[in-house]
């Protein structure tokens, strides 16, 4: 489909397709190429010359290629209308009764067929499950199985890549029916031989020996000058860089050192019970037990951490040399979005923008837009981006500016000067600033027009209604925006694809949100351009580093690191927060220490944004496995150091035992094949060809109604039924955290993935810096890791069939799945100091040196351990302490939220909505940082604050009223209070809000649950043992 030709409305379950063009009426597109076969319905096609397919030259009888070879090799071989006997066509394969044809053309070409032709019919082979002309050989080439053709198969002609299939034993055990012939003139043997025939026996001879290693070919002294060059681009493209022993190996040390302190700390606990406060005793001990073990599993995934470094100038010496055709790989990039209200129209456009203005060649890109809302004002607002790129485009590559999100650069605050030499540079950038406020305008209208609804729906420029008023209701939407044909920029060098995409979406079918988009884009970037590389993106995340693509490239196109890679995950870096970051959004701690831990394991998490995927990791295949190394068989003989082949054996008969058998398993296989790629795939048969072209690349279809049509198919609202889609394929449903299941998935099959921290950050995004809106974050994270955890994927126990896991990249995918859980024991632990200060009683007892000397040495090695985190990981201490503060904000809110509605999911079957996070801008800086925002998780926290406070009060009032000797137990007390309120003083901060007043609401009710809980203390006093006094009965008053 070509940019600009309109956006096609479809469903394949209601057989409907429409073109919608821009002023004109809407036109059914029935029959696109003229010409339809009278056999199976399908397009007749082209030939391989481009002219329409003829089988019968007599009558012209409309017939498709792959009808026309089945009824010769099948049926009576005759045209159905004129009953002539059909003849052989260019490249087509012999059958019986050809050899009585006397055509000189045939004749002469009987083996001269062209490697285009050749890859036509294997394209066709896979498409359609039929055979003809030469089949791949097992040694050299791909065992691709043939697929079911159903009714909607489309035959498929052109020139296609057929390249090593490195995922072939997994999937595919049959091979295409072969037929022997010697070797073409046109393959690199035969051309090989006839060189050798016109050379002499001494020459070919010297080859020869060459070849073995026994001669060395003569030094070439003219090529001495890019021998250089050469080398150079032979050499790994990145390597590791491992943490100076003088910064590891004392951290190593200290957490061999925490974890013995630690067990004899246990140990005393355990072992000194407090008699007099039990139950306190009891319930801080089982909180600690709890602690320890959420830092093993989340310290020791920590144990060897890496970094990495890339070589750019390398990869451009490999892969894109002068006077050749650039060789690196297509990427195809995902951008998704819902609500235009929520996630403004602008910040979309500013991430297309930034993708299409990236530093690599502009035919190897193509960025799809994900639309699950269905909304008029993103198709508009993609529209008009469209237009605007025609001119940001060259602008950015002219200048090499940074970043290349046009909001983001005029808004920054540097000297734009600095090394910019063009004259007309400030000229040209003042220009396009004022092209940019235009562009916001626009765009801003559209924004305004979308807040009031017609009452009839939405309605285009043509007098079309728009096919998404229905959001819940409504075919899938495609529209080539920009593409190869119809998308220049204003100089006339060609833009990058970009495709609007709208799924089809149906009541009563089951549509996994995020997940389900992406996998819908996945299909679809499948039919129309099949990168063999995918980059998913938030729609506020902007590529921040033009050459991002290229640093994931160092990894993935690596000849001997870049096989087994499954994905390349940059970490998450924000604008627009606050100097002091008070609700730790950057994350830095878990970003720079936790992810290059893992990165010397198994390879990182996928959490979400800015990770570039190998598209056959995500269809389900294994990463391929190294060939072993024969073992040594030696002849017994002295000077035999080799080693010789095992003969095979052979039955009585004198023939191979297994070959009885061989006819039988083929046909096995092939029956099996066919089964398992409708059940894996789905019904496209186009798109299952993709998945079988390891390097990428689309196979060519006769009409692009055809890919059209296909294109339609896999965004429909049923295509995944009974198929593998979001259980082994794509992204895995089940949880809303899909981001860790997905990468958990691939690294069970034996992935491993990458951990790209370029200098300049590649991908920057937006953060929701106002209190409500981050715990509201940071719960549906936790939510999805409490599914996980009730799910039949959890890390405790899925993926040991294999063992292709590693111990430690499981520790830390348990650590994920079980951290909300630590919720219930925090709680606890931050209201014991409370209870202590109100009851008198204390968690441990009278302490003496010597068990001092534990509890000293676990509060050193506790913070020896964080300052060597802090050393050899380059994270501020101010960032450190920001996250053990929000480690316990949202503990006692967020997470203990997401462990009661992940059981009352499990339990009950109830489940919960979540809603976008906004990622609308005030128009003051941080002024959403001060914004109140009422959720029922600000109330434990403000609770436990509350409690704390008149703990604290209560505790130095009894010691003043009891004399000296009451304040020396008392300040351990305090210092565990403070703990808690120092650690829920950024929470306290963003609850007073800008005017430092707490809100009413949340006042009212922390100030209930707090007096409740008080009375029920009084009245039932659990924690203590009841003494019994004298019986006043018996004895009196004055007993």
């Amino acid at each position: 489909m070509e940019a600009n030709e309109g956006l096609v409305a479809g469903s394949h379950n209601r057989n409907e397709l429409i073109v919608i063009y821009g002023h004109e009426e809407p036109k059914a597109l029935k029959n696109p190429s003229g010409q339809v076969c009278e056999i199976c319905g399908d397009e007749v096609g082209l030939t391989v010359d481009g002219e329409l397919f003829v089988a019968c030259n007599e009558c012209g009888f409309p017939v498709c290629r792959p009808c026309y070879e089945y009824e010769r090799r099948e049926g009576t071989q005759l045209c159905p209308q004129c009953k002539t006997r059909y003849k052989r066509l260019k490249g087509s394969p012999r059958v019986e009764g050809d050899d009585d044809e006397e055509d000189i053309d045939d004749i002469e070409h009987e083996f001269n067929i062209d490697e285009k032709n050749t890859n036509t019919n294997i394209v066709d082979a896979m498409l359609h499950g039929k055979s003809y002309g030469r089949g791949l050989e097992d040694d050299d080439t791909a065992q691709y199985p043939p697929v079911i053709a159903g009714i909607r198969s489309h035959p498929i002609s052109g020139e296609i890549q057929v390249s090593n299939h490195a995922y072939g034993e997994q999937m595919m055990g049959s091979t295409l029916h072969k037929r022997v012939h010697p070797y073409l003139p046109s393959e690199p043997g035969s051309a090989r031989w006839d060189d050798k025939k016109e050379m002499g026996w001494k020459e070919r001879m010297d080859d020869w020996k060459t070849q073995e290693g026994n001669l060395r070919p003569e030094p070439d002294d003219s090529a001495d000058p890019d021998m250089a060059i050469v080398d150079e681009a032979r050499q790994p493209l990145s390597r590791k860089v491992q943490i100076a022993s003088s910064k590891i190996n004392p951290y190593r040390m200290v957490i061999v050192a925490r974890l013995a302190i630690l067990a004899f700390f246990l140990r005393y606990r355990i072992l000194n019970p407090v008699h007099d406060a039990l139950g306190l005793w009891l319930t801080s001990v089982i909180c600690e037990l709890w602690f320890a073990f959420s830092w093993i599993l989340d310290q020791f995934p920590k144990w060897f951490p890496i970094e990495r470094e890339t070589y750019l100038d390398r990869l451009s010496l490999r892969y894109e040399r002068k006077g050749e055709p650039n060789m690196l790989a297509a990427v195809d990039i995902f951008v998704s979005t819902v609500d235009p209200m929520k996630e403004p129209p602008l910040v979309t456009a500013n991430t297309v923008l930034s993708i299409l203005a990236m530093d690599y060649p502009i035919d190897k890109i193509s960025c799809y837009i994900s639309d699950d809302g269905a909304s008029m004002c993103t198709f508009e607002s993609l529209s008009e981006t469209a237009e605007f790129a025609r001119k940001w485009v060259p602008f950015c590559k002219k200048f090499s500016i940074e970043p290349r999100a046009p909001e983001f650069y005029f808004s920054e605050k540097v000297d734009y000067l600095k090394d910019k030499v063009q004259p007309t540079f400030v000229k040209e950038r003042r220009a396009m600033k004022r092209e940019y406020e235009e562009f916001k305008v626009r765009i801003n209208a559209l924004v305004a027009k979308a807040t009031k609804v017609p009452l009839g729906g939405w309605i285009m420029q043509d007098g079309t209604p728009w096919p998404g008023n229905n959001t819940k209701d409504h075919p899938g939407m495609i529209q080539v925006f920009l593409g190869h044909s119809g998308g220049h920029d204003v100089e006339g060098n060609e833009l990058s694809r970009l495709v609007y995409v709208s799924r089809e979406k149906r009541p009563g079918f089951q549509h996994h949100k995020k997940a389900g988009a992406m996998n819908a884009l996945v299909r679809i970037s499948g039919i129309l351009t099949n990168a063999p590389f995918m980059l998913n993106l938030d729609c506020d995340h902007y590529l921040n580093n033009s050459k991002a693509i290229r640093e994931a490239m160092c990894f993935l196109m690596d000849p001997k690191v870049g096989k087994k890679v499954c994905y390349v995950q940059f970490p998450q870096r924000f604008d627009g927060i606050d100097r002091h970051d008070r609700y730790a959004n950057r994350n830095t701690v878990f970003f720079d220490i936790n992810m290059k831990g893992l990165d010397g394991i198994q390879g990182p998490v996928y959490v979400g944004g800015g990770c570039v995927f190998r598209r056959q990791a995500l269809y389900g295949y294994e990463p391929p496995v190294d060939p072993k190394r024969p073992k040594m068989v030696s002849c017994d003989c002295f000077p035999c150091f080799g080693y010789r082949k095992k003969l095979p054996k052979y039955s009585k008969d004198g023939v191979n035992g297994d070959a009885n058998t061989t006819g039988f398993d083929d046909n096995k296989e092939l029956l099996m094949s066919q089964m398992n790629f409708e059940k894996k795939f789905g019904q496209s048969p186009i798109f299952v060809t993709s998945t079988l072209m390891v390097e990428g690349g689309v196979p060519p279809s006769s009409s692009p109604a055809a890919l059209l049509k296909e294109a339609i198919h896999v965004i429909s609202c049923g295509y995944e039924d009974k198929t593998e889609w979001g259980s082994e394929l794509g992204w895995i449903y089940g949880s809303i955290t899909e981001d860790i299941l997905t990468g958990f998935k691939m690294h069970c099959r034996g992935w491993r993935s990458i951990y790209c921290m370029p200098k300049r950050a590649a991908f920057k995004g937006s953060a929701p810096i106002n209190l409500s809106d981050r715990l509201n974050q940071v719960l549906r994270w936790a939510l999805g890791s409490v599914e996980i955890f009730f799910s039949r994927h959890n890390p405790v126990w899925y993926g040991y069939k294999d063992g292709k896991l590693k111990w430690l990249e499981r520790f830390a995918y348990i650590n994920t799945t079980v951290y909300p859980f630590t919720s219930l024991p925090l709680l606890a632990y931050c209201t014991l100091p409370a209870i202590c200060l109100l009851t008198g009683k204390f968690i441990l007892p009278e302490i003496s040196t010597f068990a001092s000397l534990f509890f000293i040495a676990l509060f050193l090695s506790i913070f020896t351990t964080g300052i060597l985190e802090l050393r050899w990981s380059g994270v501020s201490i101010e960032e450190w302490w920001r996250n053990e503060q929000f480690w316990v904000i949202g503990g006692v809110s967020a997470h203990l939220f997401a462990v009661i509605q992940g059981l009352l999911k499990v339990l009950a079957g109830i489940e919960t909505n979540f809603t976008v996070t906004s990622k609308a801008t005030d128009d003051e800086e941080f002024g959403e940082l001060y914004a109140f925002k009422w959720t029922t998780l600000l109330i434990p926290p403000t609770t436990i604050l509350i409690i704390n406070l008149v703990g604290v009060v209560a505790g130095i009032s009894d010691a003043t009223n009891n004399g000296y000797n009451s304040w020396g137990p008392l300040f351990g007390k305090l210092f565990f209070a403070f703990w808690v309120i120092i650690h829920l003083y950024p929470f306290l901060k963003g609850l007073m809000g800008k005017q430092n007043r707490p809100p009413t609401i949340v006042v009212i009710w922390s100030v209930l649950l707090a007096s409740i809980f008080s009375l029920l203390w009084i009245r039932i006093d659990p924690f203590i043992l009841k003494t019994k006094g004298p019986d006043t009965k018996q004895c009196g008053d004055n007993c």
